[in-house]
């Protein structure tokens, strides 16, 4: 009996169709890169995609494929926020820039010199000081501007008698603000030269001591609200021209500084 041989069945490979489609993909592929070479990433929006991925957005917006051990746990962790991500209401976000905060701080700044330029009209008012003071607001304050007529003699730095009164109620007045105080001493063109004031500069700065000494010593003011310059005649209001212009420019200021001036006395 004979044996019967068995026919060998030839290895064909892999089917055409096979072929056909990993040409294709090859084609796709090299397609794509080709895209990609030409193409220019914008590095801020790579730097978004990739922090996105440092804080798990994807995976946080998207629900994972793979099934959780503890898929009820998670839900709860979720609903109770505990798993929230910064990124998860984006537009729910507050669009504040730095400039947006200084508007508003400005603002509220203003507001306040607003309300504390009205007291002081009020109380100038109300004890009859406006004859004697006057009350003007400016980017450094509140300047209340005293002549020098009313507070000393020409050429001294002490403060009359008859000025005490009223000085006592502007000292009552600033007691009640906590804003700092910056006290200038003003002076016209007309030459000073004695033996206690060599000039205008230290007659200005003189005048300016003697109403802080007095509003400290008197009023009891803190003493580290205050700061003192003599300007001499060099911050004129009106030309020296005639008298009544250079009586405007002898004074006392007192200046009622903002809380964010760089003038505040430290």
């Amino acid at each position: 009996m004979k044996r019967r041989t068995e026919k060998k069945t030839k290895n064909k490979g892999a089917p055409k169709w096979m072929v056909t489609y990993s040409d294709m993909v090859t084609l796709i592929l090299v397609f794509f890169i080709l895209l990609f070479s030409i193409s220019q990433i914008d590095s801020a929006k790579f730097d978004a995609v990739t922090e996105s991925f440092r804080n798990r957005v994807i995976f946080d917006f998207n629900p994972s494929p793979i099934p959780m051990d503890n898929p009820t746990e998670h839900s709860s962790h979720e609903k109770s926020g505990e798993q929230s991500n910064e990124f998860e209401n984006p537009t729910d976000l507050p669009e504040k820039s730095q400039n947006d905060d200084i508007d508003e701080s400005k603002e509220q700044q203003d507001d306040s010199l607003t309300d504390l330029m009205s007291d002081i009209e009020v109380y100038l008012n109300e004890n009859e000081l406006n004859n004697v003071v006057s009350a003007t607001r400016t980017e450094r304050g509140v300047v209340l501007v005293l002549q020098d007529s009313i507070l000393f003699d020409p050429g001294e730095a002490e403060i009359l008698s008859g000025a005490l009164p009223f000085l006592s109620k502007v000292g009552v007045l600033l007691e009640e603000i906590p804003n700092d105080i910056k006290v200038e001493g003003h002076t016209d063109t007309v030459p000073m030269s004695s033996y206690r004031y060599p000039s205008n500069w230290e007659l200005s700065g003189a005048r300016a001591s003697s109403v802080v000494r007095y509003l400290i010593e008197s009023e009891e003011i803190d003493e580290a609200r205050f700061s003192i310059s003599g300007y001499g005649e060099t911050r004129p209001v009106a030309s020296n021209d005639n008298e009544e212009n250079r009586k405007k420019n002898r004074r006392v200021e007192i200046i009622i500084l903002n809380e964010d001036s760089k003038e505040v006395a430290s």
